[in-house]
């Protein structure tokens, strides 16, 4: 794959020489500061010490007052809560959440999470009259909800209250919930309009705690929020990365008991998570739950106080993720084959693509890779109950949602937001929904989106590389979704003692330039052998980070492209 490097103009030099004179940053880190938009000394020593009194105030959630007063009336009344949640990380874990809150602060509470393959993605009547069994009398939906008209509708024929904690974008016409809490609700003044599910949720039990009085602001949750927000790929910016901060500081600390048998099962350290540890290690196994199976056993295992019962949950979870990896392998390798059919006339810039035996728990999934492998947006579906059921993932730019809505009089339910959605439609309009739906992507995509990006921060001399600059670059971490490793390009380099391929295609060289030799590897690059041997110089864009190797640290570089001087 060949990358078009981008790279930041107009930096302001009098901010660079500003933090790097007041601050003793070094200048290429300054550069990469000022790059991002950090440029004044407060923004930077924000940035570099997260501090939870620049959390928001929850008050300022549209509905959050209403939220809190039923919520209290609830409590005090001894009330069944109802918490309805989604199949993936984002969801089971404010499922878990939420029910871990309502139970310290010493309120009754049952949950429900619909099962992919029967009930579907959404708050559904079933999960309503579910609540109606269990004498539930208020409805508490995470992640999911904003859509949920006819379901809130139904809760209330049976004097069942609903608030909804959300994140996804509204339809034209809103539930007649008691509460809507959604920060991209219309008319929400909330400052902070990124947040995942899960902190949604999470603001609520700031706001209950306030109210009550208890002498903590639900601090003990930001785990799972730090866990929901890598998981749902929220930007790790603002509200979210003073969350990301101190929930990974949590889990590094004092992994609750549900999550500490899945650390392990993942073959990760207490104390060196990141979120990449999350995204890659914790998630996988989490999401597993639902897509090849019940997703309550994810939070069954959350809430859990036994940590050997939470393992043995975990254990099925990783056994589940296996076997859920074949299945997308294989599920990938079919899809590619329709996807190599469709993009053969190149004027194509999208995917829709249908098959009815695909298995349901891997759909979302195999669209992202597809998206990766042919830069274009893509719906892959399979059949579930006789209608065609699937995600929708997309590239940067390009608002896959509203792209849908344009399409809605072809769909029966859909839902999600400007990069990712899921959606249903009758088997007989797939064909339409591809032709229009490919119409409006040859409109909005340009043959710029077509070529993958990398975004440079700065350039940088590999004698830059000091203990001093190692130390202030990692106060950018946790890194994430709009928080991501910075980026440098290094010219004229060679490789010190040859190339290798090593593992699975993975490019393998020490880095040489001005007598300053770092190793490098770079993934899945080693068809860019021929661009960095035989001593001729190249230009390299790379991540910098710390490579653990028998119980030793050394600063190592990522290597994102190579290029020939």
């Amino acid at each position: 794959m060949n990358y078009r490097w981008i790279y930041r103009e107009s930096i302001d030099e009098v901010a660079v020489h500003e933090i790097t004179d007041k601050l003793s940053v070094p200048s290429s880190i300054a550069r990469v500061l000022v790059g991002r938009g950090l440029q004044t000394l407060d923004a930077v020593n924000d940035f570099f010490k997260p501090s939870k009194s620049e959390i928001h105030s929850p008050w300022l959630m549209d509905g959050m007052k209403l939220a809190v007063d039923r919520i209290v009336d609830a409590l005090e009344a001894k009330e069944m809560m109802w918490v309805h949640g989604d199949y993936d990380v984002d969801g089971t874990t404010s499922t878990a959440m939420m029910l871990h809150f309502i139970k310290s602060v010493g309120g009754v509470a049952q949950y429900h999470i619909p099962n992919r393959l029967d009930e579907g993605f959404g708050f559904t009547a079933g999960s309503v009259n579910l609540a109606k069994e269990a004498g539930a009398k208020l409805i508490i939906t995470v992640d999911v909800g904003i859509t949920a008209v006819k379901a809130v509708s139904l809760a209330a024929s049976y004097g069942i209250d609903v608030i909804i904690c959300d994140h996804h974008q509204a339809a034209e016409e809103l539930p007649e919930a008691v509460a809507i809490l959604d920060p991209i609700k219309p008319g929400c003044q909330y400052p902070f309009k990124h947040l995942a599910a899960c902190g949604v949720a999470y603001k609520l039990i700031q706001a209950v705690c306030e109210r009550l009085d208890i002498g903590k602001s639900g601090s003990d949750y930001l785990d799972f929020v730090a866990i929901a927000s890598a998981a749902d790929i929220a930007p790790i910016e603002g509200e979210n990365r003073i969350f990301s901060y101190f929930g990974l500081q949590k889990l590094n600390r004092s992994p609750r008991p549900g999550l500490k048998g899945l650390i392990d099962c993942a073959g990760l350290t207490v104390g060196q998570l990141n979120n990449a540890s999350v995204v890659f290690g914790l998630a996988p196994r989490i999401n597993a739950a639902g897509r090849l199976g019940d997703a309550s056993r994810a939070v069954e295992m959350m809430i859990q106080e036994d940590e050997w019962k939470a393992f043995n949950i975990a254990q099925e979870l990783e056994h589940d993720n296996r076997k859920r990896r074949v299945i997308d392998e294989e599920t990938f390798e079919s899809a590619s084959i329709g996807a190599e059919k469709f993009l053969a006339d190149t004027t194509n810039r999208s995917l829709i693509l249908h098959q009815g035996e695909w298995h349901a728990g891997v759909i979302g999934i195999v669209a992202s890779r597809l998206v990766e492998k042919y830069r274009v947006p893509t719906v892959l579906m399979t059949t579930v109950n006789g209608v065609a059921k699937g995600s929708a993932r997309s590239v940067r730019d390009f608002d896959i949602h509203n792209a849908l809505k344009q399409c809605e009089d072809l769909i029966i339910e859909f839902g999600g937001h400007k990069h990712a959605a899921g959606l249903s439609l009758k088997i007989e309009n797939v064909p339409e929904l591809r032709r229009r739906f490919n119409e409006i992507a040859k409109l909005h995509m340009s043959d710029d989106m077509l070529t993958p990006e990398i975004q440079v921060d700065a350039e940088l001399q590999l004698t830059e590389l000091s203990p001093k600059f190692l130390e202030y670059l990692a106060k950018f971490a946790p890194f994430g979704q709009g928080n991501l490793r910075p980026v440098f390009v290094t010219r004229n380099v060679v490789s010190a003692n040859g190339v290798k391929v090593v593992g699975n295609n993975h490019l393998k060289f020490r880095a040489l330039q001005n007598n300053f030799a770092i190793d490098a590897i770079g993934f899945n690059l080693g068809h860019k052998i021929a661009e960095c041997s035989h001593g001729k110089p190249f230009s390299v864009v790379y991540t910098i980070e710390e490579n653990l190797f028998n119980g030793k640290s050394s600063p190592q570089i990522r290597i994102k492209d190579v290029k020939p001087e």
